[in-house]
């Protein structure tokens, strides 16, 4: 397959170790592009859900297919989520075109972008209350099951697909406040500080829109999930889209279930190092 070039390309909530990743599509939107730089916003390892009975082949293959990208010449950086916020002990780390951080500030074409993944605007993340946000992931993840199976019936059918999670969000009320209040938030801050655009993850909702306060406007972008929606989101030519994975467009991935033994998967840590070690020694 012929790789696409991209300047930039921006994927969060990948939540690898998690049953609704949906690692085999991701796998073969990473082999068709070549971004000059892949930032990987928040949530790509689901430590929070992370346990050695699962952590299958095709997860393992995305880790590979990031550190491919390294080897072609793509500057990597990984933004940390809350998911993944055990990263955070080694923030600002940088080595060789991997680098590791909290947040990221760009410019392109003369225009400040400021990325981040967003959980500092979600108090459910952090003291008691991330409790509760645990165990609400652990029925989200068994809500992606359970309509994976119920859109498998339907596809027999010939019936269109059905995402209940997205039906539960929009049937909300609050859940759906909360959402615009998140962006507007983050559009706040960043008119605060005079940025262009905004990029964050988190709320699984990939999007794309203007947001005017009394004090300017800011472009606001989400780069969604690979959990319901398989989107990432692309810069190229002065110009932001979002990407939406098509199934039609390239070939998919065989399924591959099988299970990384449990003396190859000691943590998420040591698999973590074991590739930044792997990528520093190739460059020399």
């Amino acid at each position: 397959m012929k790789r696409r070039s991209v300047e930039l390309v921006v994927i969060s909530d990948v939540h690898l170790g998690t049953f609704g990743c949906h690692a085999n599509e991701l796998i073969q939107y990473l082999r068709s592009i070549l971004p000059k730089t892949l930032v990987l916003n928040g949530d790509i390892i689901d430590i929070w859900q992370f346990s050695k009975r699962y952590f299958p082949q095709s997860h393992m293959q995305v880790i590979k297919e990031i550190f491919s990208l390294l080897s072609l010449g793509t500057r990597v950086v990984y933004i940390t989520g809350n998911h993944d916020e055990i990263m955070r002990r080694y923030s600002d780390l940088t080595i060789g075109q991997l680098e590791l951080t909290d947040k990221l500030i760009l410019e392109l074409d003369g225009k400040v972008t400021w990325i981040f993944h967003g959980d500092v605007f979600d108090r459910t993340t952090r003291g008691s209350a991330k409790v509760i946000a645990k165990l609400g992931g652990y029925g989200y993840d068994l809500l992606i099951l359970l309509n994976r199976a119920i859109n498998h019936v339907m596809s027999m059918l010939g019936k269109e697909k059905m995402s209940l999670s997205k039906q539960v969000k929009n049937g909300v009320k609050k859940a759906v406040s909360w959402i615009n209040n998140f962006e507007q938030t983050a559009a706040e801050l960043a008119i605060e500080n005079k940025y262009d655009y905004v990029i964050c993850g988190h709320i699984h909702q990939p999007q794309q829109r203007e947001i005017t306060t009394e004090k300017g406007s800011v472009t606001y972008l989400n780069s969604g999930d690979w959990i319901e929606n398989l989107t990432s989101l692309e810069y190229e030519a002065g110009k932001w889209t979002i990407y939406h994975y098509d199934e039609n467009e390239m070939p998919m991935l065989e399924k591959r279930t099988k299970v990384v033994p449990l003396s190859k998967v000691l943590s998420v840590e040591n698999l973590v190092s074991q590739q930044i070690a792997f990528s520093a020694t190739a460059k020399r």
